[in-house]
């Protein structure tokens, strides 16, 4: 349970991670703290995803009392902010992708890379560790549904 805690924990800062610069972006994109030619504005997937820190907040909060409510809570929410927006996104930039790479056309940049190359590189790296999370938290789930059973038979 502790191990699995700690890799959850590892996961969700990584989250984190991807979470700020996606939220800096959308503020730089917003805001226009940078010309639209350095900084992209923010493809549609991007803010629906911006929930997806609440799933992570959820699985922090079941940590200190081992609350499976909570947990499952943040496994569910995972799926739809997390997961639903990333597949959608990959949806969304597709057609801007095939041109890319068909044509080698780009209308939009981060700091002068391809604004689709970037964001796709960030839909995988999110997608593997809302899986990993996933797959550790359902360990975890069934490491305290099995001691909580084991409580209750004592």
């Amino acid at each position: 349970s502790v191990a699995l805690k700690s890799e959850i924990k590892k996961l969700i800062y990584t989250h984190l991670g991807i979470w700020l610069l996606l939220l800096a972006q959308v503020c730089v994109g917003h805001l226009k703290l940078l010309p639209h030619d350095q900084v992209a504005m923010p493809y549609q997937w991007e803010y629906p995803y911006l929930l997806s820190v609440l799933p992570s907040l959820l699985g922090l909060l079941s940590f200190p009392r081992n609350n499976i409510s909570y947990l499952v809570l943040s496994m569910i929410s995972t799926g739809l902010f997390s997961i639903a927006p990333l597949i959608y996104g990959a949806m969304e930039m597709f057609p801007m992708a095939q041109q890319l790479y068909r044509h080698g056309k780009a209308y939009r940049f981060i700091f002068g890379f391809s604004a689709v190359s970037v964001m796709y590189l960030v839909v995988v790296v999110a997608a593997q560790v809302h899986g990993w999370q996933l797959y550790y938290s359902k360990k975890l789930l069934d490491s305290w549904f099995t001691s909580t059973q084991e409580k209750k038979k004592k």
